[in-house]
């Protein structure tokens, strides 16, 4: 079991070294908590409108292979679809359905991009769909979800 205080020392090592710092446009995505700090770090691009989020896949997002398990998959999938969300929205959401498709490996040391569009929003329901690109712009994978926005309490 990971603690907080390990997961921490292990975003701080990636990031003094252990990795290559993220291409030209894109920032650290700041952590939501342990389970994005232990399968990060992640960065978004920083240009305002553009909706990219990307990662470095290190050693602890691989299967026994070698490559990028595909629940880090899902997860990064995840988390980049509901950013989208957010920018297009302003508003918190959470995954109602999603869906991937595999299309190729992605390796270890591979910088992994989702490329995310909303394409309908619906009241609080929200569609969305990303292709992640390697940096070769070979398709990893194609990822498709449903989210339902939140709306805050009054009472």
């Amino acid at each position: 079991m990971w603690s907080s205080t390990r997961c921490s020392a292990i975003s701080r090592n990636d990031l003094r070294g252990l990795m290559k710092p993220p291409p030209a446009g894109f920032a650290a995505n700041p952590s939501r908590g342990k389970f994005t700090l232990h399968n990060g770090p992640t960065f978004r691009a920083s240009a305002e409108g553009d909706m990219r989020t990307g990662m470095w896949v290190l050693d602890r997002h691989c299967n026994g292979m070698g490559f990028m398990h595909g629940g880090m998959t899902c997860a990064f999938s995840d988390s980049a679809l509901a950013w989208a969300v957010w920018t297009v929205t302003g508003r918190m959401s959470v995954t109602l359905k999603l869906t991937l498709e595999f299309m190729d490996i992605v390796p270890e040391g591979t910088w992994l991009e989702a490329h995310p569009e909303v394409t309908a929003v619906d009241g609080d329901i929200v569609h969305v769909t990303a292709r992640l690109l390697k940096e070769d712009g070979h398709i990893a994978a194609r990822a498709d979800a449903v989210f339902r926005s939140l709306r805050r309490r009054t009472t």
